[in-house]
């Protein structure tokens, strides 16, 4: 097992960390830690750790200025943050990995498994988790981070700055580009882009008219000549025809 803590002032993204943590079997999270001086005070008594992730915006000490202090304490390090202009001073601080807010579970699972290869070698505490939800940081709920089942996902509209991700039980406003959701999206066969401003789930989908698309929720739009084609070998492929078994 893999000796691991978490070091992040808000308590939110620890939560949303601890759930991804746990679905990686050999990791075992040893402790959380919302204040950087208390982690100062006691890591000496942790015992020996194999991995600790760290936060970067932190009161009183950074991120880049604890690890200067606790890097010896630990095997590896990985920082998590919102910012890319952290970057270039992590890699200073002689940080293993970089995973940037909001990261889905997929990118966490690849990032820890990389230094860790011979947690290759165990199985998943749940096989498919790294598959079925992703987290995301709601603009709407003081940034708390929302957990969101990739098959609860209806569309997702963008917002200029942000992106709205509608969903079965609620709509969830977070600060990311639609061309950035895209691609947490490419390994779901069921997600597909039809118009600029959409990202829909084909599974959610209540009828086609024309050229215009009507999905749950009273989500509608006609598609663009951008996505004509795409569109039309969309519907080739779902489209039942006599003699033809989809």
């Amino acid at each position: 097992m893999y000796r691991c803590i978490i070091i992040d002032d808000e308590p939110h993204a620890i939560e949303g960390l601890k759930g991804y943590v746990e679905t990686i079997a050999g990791l075992n999270l040893v402790k959380c830690y919302t204040e950087p001086l208390n982690v100062l005070n006691e890591i000496d008594g942790l015992g020996k750790l194999d991995l600790i992730f760290l936060d970067v915006d932190m009161p009183m000490i950074s991120g880049i200025e604890l690890a200067r202090e606790i890097r010896s304490k630990t095997d590896r390090l990985i920082f998590t943050t919102a910012h890319t202009k952290y970057a270039f001073e992590a890699f200073e601080a002689n940080a293993d990995a970089y995973l940037l807010k909001p990261y889905t579970l997929g990118k966490f699972a690849i990032t820890v498994h990389k230094l860790f290869p011979k947690l290759n070698e165990q199985k998943p505490v749940a096989e498919q988790a790294v598959a079925d939800f992703f987290f995301v940081k709601s603009k709407e709920d003081n940034l708390k981070l929302i957990r969101i089942n990739f098959a609860d996902v209806i569309a997702v509209e963008s917002k200029q700055n942000y992106i709205l991700i509608h969903t079965v039980n609620k709509d969830i406003l977070t600060y990311l580009s639609l061309t950035e959701m895209v691609k947490v999206l490419a390994h779901r066969k069921e997600f597909v882009q039809l118009h600029r401003s959409f990202v829909i789930n084909d599974r959610h989908i209540e009828y086609v008219d024309g050229n215009t698309i009507s999905i749950k929720k009273g989500i509608r739009f006609s598609i663009g000549d951008y996505y004509k084609d795409n569109f039309k070998l969309f519907m080739e492929s779902k489209i039942l025809k006599a003699g033809k078994q989809l």
